[in-house]
């Protein structure tokens, strides 16, 4: 490998580009939601494991789905999604059958993350795994990692204040352990393990679906080359990304940032300049 190419592979590694100088492959989730049955298996060991407060306790009216989003105490959440689309077999201009896409969504430890840029205090790092997490200890809840994240996965707790979301469950992860989601998972629809590997198997699973006819079968969220550099969890979805409620062309949110408080520098030395001549040129 040449040194140019050498070099952005180290910065397309999240754990490198941190700081780790020797570091163990990056980890991630692949969910295949074509396999997922909506048990809410996942839902159910996170908040175990992790200590999450109870909630979807109340009518969402949203068909089956209790818990609606993720939020600061749903690190997992199942969708639930009535579709009447006509299947593979089905002649063009029939109403078609109703069916479930069901999805288990989770925090994206994105290449790329916002979260990490905006916050004051250090409370969201990168680990060794790649993996973004928030020390709770350390938040002091100022909420701006909140609107930097494209895909609106972290939340403040009510009555607490603090940012929460998954944490891949780093605790686990660092004692060679699968994610307590992972683990639970009756169908494997959510699989664990170095993400190089999981883009590979991915790959050939949505090729064996297209091959079967199933031409909607598509992946979101592998490719290093979109808005965020990849995700450290991606899906492979049977519809548009918009029809399980995520962002279609994602991007780091502070892209911008560098640009715009070069542009602000420029503009308050242009003020202080004039400032400066108007002063001179007062009469004494």
């Amino acid at each position: 490998m040449s040194v140019d190419r050498a070099d952005r592979a180290d910065r397309a590694d999240p754990a490198t580009a941190s700081g780790y100088s020797d570091h163990p492959p990056r980890m991630g989730f692949f969910t295949d939601t074509s396999i997922c049955i909506g048990c809410k298996a996942c839902e159910v060991a996170c908040k175990e494991w992790n200590h999450v407060p109870s909630d979807g306790l109340s009518f969402t009216g949203m068909s089956y789905d209790n818990s609606a989003r993720l939020s600061a105490d749903t690190w997992r959440h199942v969708a639930f999604i009535e579709q009447r689309k006509p299947l593979a077999s089905q002649e063009p201009g029939q109403s078609g059958d109703l069916r479930w896409l069901m999805a288990s969504d989770v925090c994206k430890h994105c290449t790329h993350a916002a979260c990490l840029d905006v916050c004051p205090t250090g409370s969201l790092f990168r680990t060794e795994f790649g993996t973004v997490v928030v020390q709770e200890d350390v938040c002091n809840g100022c909420g701006y990692c909140i609107p930097a994240c494209p895909y609106g996965v972290i939340d403040q707790r009510q009555g607490d204040g603090r940012a929460w979301k998954c944490t891949l469950c780093y605790d686990r992860v660092s004692v060679g352990m699968q994610p307590a989601c992972a683990q639970a998972c009756p169908t494997e629809s959510i699989q664990f393990g170095p993400l190089d590997e999981l883009r590979a198997r991915a790959e050939r699973r949505v090729e064996a679906m297209h091959d079967a006819g199933i031409a909607d079968a598509r992946l979101y969220g592998h490719d290093p080359a979109d808005g965020v550099g990849g995700d450290g969890a991606f899906f492979l979805l049977l519809d548009e990304p918009e029809v399980y409620g995520l962002p279609p062309d994602p991007v780091v949110t502070t892209r911008d940032l560098p640009a715009i408080w070069r542009k602000v520098g420029v503009a308050a030395l242009t003020i202080a300049a004039a400032g400066i001549a108007s002063f001179a040129r007062a009469p004494r």
